[in-house]
């Protein structure tokens, strides 16, 4: 059979089924938004500008989706609650919810983090996916079954001073994983995508120049990953290829010793 409409095809098919994407609007949540519904999924587009999601479900709806825009910080506990009551109004359901909202502060000496900036990044990184799965995860097992999906880094296990809230907000993001993955199990399923270096937006900021030289010697493909590049592990996970896969942590990261 061909590759296209044959059996192994239809494992990653999602007509019917619906997402929400957290940091859908962009970098790699941009790309899984539209990956996912390239595969046929509905999408709820999150993000703190609402302008930013509208843009991103116009090319939604452009593939022929549904989609749905919605303005919430991740790390504000009480936005949670309104945010999931909008997409079930709005969809009736959620069937993969990919917690992709994440950031990190810049400083220098770690005695410059102060609580408030290590509240903002443990928030988002940590806090809200912890309540967002709560949220969401206990609808799926309700509603007979789900996938969720967070987004991790290559940090979480490879901790560097100058990323430390950040890294040590991901390791928590993969225990949560687990745990999650025992909580709503067998109907739901709960696994993480830790990525490594990738070359969205937010590496504007990097030495790109140090960055590729390290790549090239340290790397086993030699280079940073191109964004689009995160959309098969997303695919796979959400899917029911990974019908026996859960509480995973795979690395997409080109080869990071």
């Amino acid at each position: 059979m061909s590759a296209s409409g044959g059996p192994a095809a239809g494992r990653f098919d999602l007509g019917g089924k619906v997402a929400l994407v957290t940091g859908g609007s962009r970098g790699l949540g941009r790309e899984m938004v539209l990956g996912l519904a390239e595969a046929g999924a509905d999408v709820v587009v999150v993000s703190r500008k609402l302008a930013a999601c509208e843009e991103v479900a116009a090319q939604v709806e452009a593939l022929g989706r549904r989609a749905l825009a919605v303005s919430a910080n991740v790390s504000r506990w009480d936005e949670l609650d309104g945010l999931v009551a909008a997409a079930y109004d709005h969809f009736g359901r959620v069937d993969v919810l990919v917690n992709n909202a994440g950031m990190s502060l810049l400083y220098g000496d770690l005695a410059e983090v102060d609580e408030a900036m290590w509240d903002k990044v443990v928030g988002l990184n940590l806090k809200g996916p912890f309540r967002l799965t709560a949220l969401v995860g206990r609808r799926m097992v309700a509603g007979g079954g789900g996938s969720i999906v967070n987004v991790s880094s290559t940090g979480s296990i490879r901790p560097m001073p100058f990323m430390l809230p950040y890294d040590a907000a991901k390791a928590g993001l993969n225990a949560l994983t687990v745990g999650f993955a025992h909580a709503y199990g067998p109907t739901v399923r709960v696994n993480c995508i830790m990525a490594g270096p990738f070359l969205t937006d937010v590496s504007r900021a990097w030495d790109l120049e140090a960055f590729e030289r390290e790549a090239r010697h340290r790397h086993a493909l030699g280079r940073g990953g191109r964004p689009e590049e995160i959309v098969g592990a997303a695919l796979y996970f959400a899917s029911d290829a990974s019908s026996y896969t859960t509480g995973a942590v795979l690395r997409v990261d080109g080869g990071i010793p």
